[in-house]
């Protein structure tokens, strides 16, 4: 954007120079078409009043028409070479301020090139760290994937080996109840023949004493 505004500002000063030196020009153009003028003018009237008027006063000294023409050229010529030359230092003037505000825009712009070629080193030193870490990203997303799959096998091989575990667990379990239950009853059964047998006993006991 301050590329574009300076350039729009330069092309804008190369403007009113062209501008500047169309009008002095043009000054310049009018200056000799007014000399020339009254170049013709002068000779005209000097035609016309030189063979007709030679009027002599006695009271009153002579007039040299000419040397009165002359003065008037002189002073209209040394007017317009005034005008000329004010119009020639207010273009110097304004052309030196141009030529000055263009080397600044072109310092500026020089500037501002210099700056827009560090940016653009910048950017692409920024694009090759951003491809880096975007290899680097997909490069641990592979990865991640891979632990994924390596994970989800093992977690699928332990929760195969968990259910068998399970399974023989409640095997296991039902088995020791099985086992608990005949014990109980091989329990009961040794209770019950222990007291027969302590009955039977008893009885021996006392016939014997009979």
């Amino acid at each position: 954007m301050d590329v574009n505004n300076l350039t729009r500002v330069l092309e804008g000063l190369n403007g009113e120079n062209s501008e500047l030196e169309m009008l002095v020009q043009r000054l310049q153009e009018e200056k000799n078409g007014l000399k020339m003028n009254s170049e013709e003018e002068i000779e005209s009237l000097l035609s016309q009043l030189g063979a007709r008027i030679n009027v002599e006063m006695n009271a009153a000294p002579s007039i040299d028409l000419n040397d009165a023409l002359s003065e008037i050229r002189e002073e209209y010529e040394n007017l317009m070479e005034r005008n000329l030359n004010e119009a020639e230092n207010m273009f110097r003037e304004m052309s030196g301020e141009l030529s000055r505000e263009v080397d600044s825009s072109s310092q500026e712009l020089q500037s501002v090139g210099t700056e827009l070629i560090e940016m653009k080193r910048c950017v692409q030193a920024l694009e090759i760290e951003l491809q880096s870490e975007l290899s680097l990203i997909s490069a641990l997303e592979e990865t991640l994937a891979e632990t994924e799959a390596t994970f989800g096998s093992k977690l699928a091989e332990l929760q195969c080996l968990i259910n068998r575990m399970e399974s023989e667990l409640a095997t296991i379990r039902s088995n020791l109840e099985r086992q608990n239950y005949e014990y109980k009853v091989l329990m009961d059964q040794k209770t019950h023949l222990e007291m027969e047998i302590a009955t039977y006993k008893r009885l021996l006991d006392g016939h014997d004493i009979e």
